[in-house]
């Protein structure tokens, strides 16, 4: 049965409907990056866009991503709005230099004479069994740097409607996508036409534990939230959604309201984004808390290629669960 018949829609169509609607609402936008013309994307998100725009608006470029992001920025000092796709955020890191040292520096170094409306979307993290140079979730990196709005859509309203905020932010936007998010179907709202770039959302309500996550680690918690009903235990689950600048109330007033904080974050634990919000807590709400801090992490090592050991290497349902069922129930996990 195709998404339409069951009045859902998949991840993958949600963005390539934002893409369209910004490429026919806003004539100085344009798409660019490797495959997104004739291939349709890496991931088949960009499929038939060459063919409705052409190639002045749809633009294969090079396999050079420093090269085509630096373009990207020129792009957007001149005045259009460019959306710039990296095929994976491992290969981000050659475009490192153009995204930290110019997209986040210029519009402060120039005393905000130019603004660079420039939003980069990038596939992130692992699952889909491609190793280690495919697979990171590097996105916390990322969120260190000022002069960036950090981004992690992981439902399908989210994916269709952020790109268009993104678009209207005079300064650089990274929209990461989580790559085995791509086929997940979901639900459209008739009524939301719109959504929230600066705050996080409750995605389930609780009492008993916060469960904190975005991306996929957010489809994740909502699963362990799932297990942990079963047994009486209420998880309340916080969608993230904005990884810089992070949206600290919300988080606190979930932890507030449960006293008990599990932080799913699929990037490596050390110098994590899970250790930012877990500081954050530490600092601003430590007498709201009536158990430790808990991290559910990746595992610190490459992404492994086999399957079983991607598997162990990522966060899973059971593991966040157990996390939880920790520290309402002390003694079981």
């Amino acid at each position: 049965m195709s998404p339409a018949a069951t009045g859902t829609i998949t991840y993958r169509e949600a963005c390539r409907q934002a893409i369209r609607d910004a490429l026919l609402a806003d004539p100085q936008a344009f798409l660019m990056g490797e495959d997104v013309g004739r291939y349709g994307g890496c991931y088949a998100v960009t499929k038939g866009l060459l063919d409705e725009f052409g190639e002045d608006r749809i633009r294969d470029t090079p396999l050079s991503e420093s090269a085509f992001v630096g373009a990207g920025i020129g792009a957007a000092l001149a005045g259009l709005h460019p959306i710039v796709e990296i095929m994976t955020v491992n290969f981000s890191l050659l475009a490192l230099d153009q995204i930290v040292n110019n997209a986040a520096t210029i519009p402060h170094m120039s005393g905000g004479q130019f603004a660079v409306p420039l939003v980069i979307r990038i596939a992130t993290g692992g699952g889909r069994r491609v190793a280690a140079q495919h697979s990171h979730s590097l996105e916390g990196w990322y969120a260190h740097i000022p002069g960036l709005r950090v981004l992690a859509p992981a439902v399908v309203e989210d994916a269709r409607y952020m790109l268009a905020a993104a678009l209207a932010d005079p300064n650089p936007v990274l929209i990461f996508e989580h790559v085995m998010l791509y086929n997940m179907e979901g639900a459209l709202d008739p009524s939301v036409n719109a959504v929230d770039i600066a705050r996080a959302k409750i995605r389930r309500a609780g009492s008993n534990v916060s469960l904190i996550a975005y991306g996929n680690g957010l489809i994740k918690a909502l699963a362990a939230a799932e297990l942990l009903s079963a047994e009486g235990i209420a998880a309340e689950v916080v969608d993230l959604r904005v990884l810089r600048p992070l949206d600290t109330a919300t988080i606190l007033a979930s932890v507030a309201k449960t006293r008990r904080v599990v932080i799913v974050d699929e990037g490596w634990k050390s110098g994590s984004l899970s250790a930012e919000i877990g500081v954050r807590i530490a600092e601003e709400g430590f007498f709201d808390l009536d158990a430790p801090l808990r991290r559910v992490c990746g595992r610190e090592v490459p992404m492994p290629y086999a399957a079983h050991l991607e598997d162990a290497a990522l966060p899973q349902p059971a593991d966040i669960a157990a996390a939880a069922r920790g520290l309402v129930r002390p003694g079981r996990t």
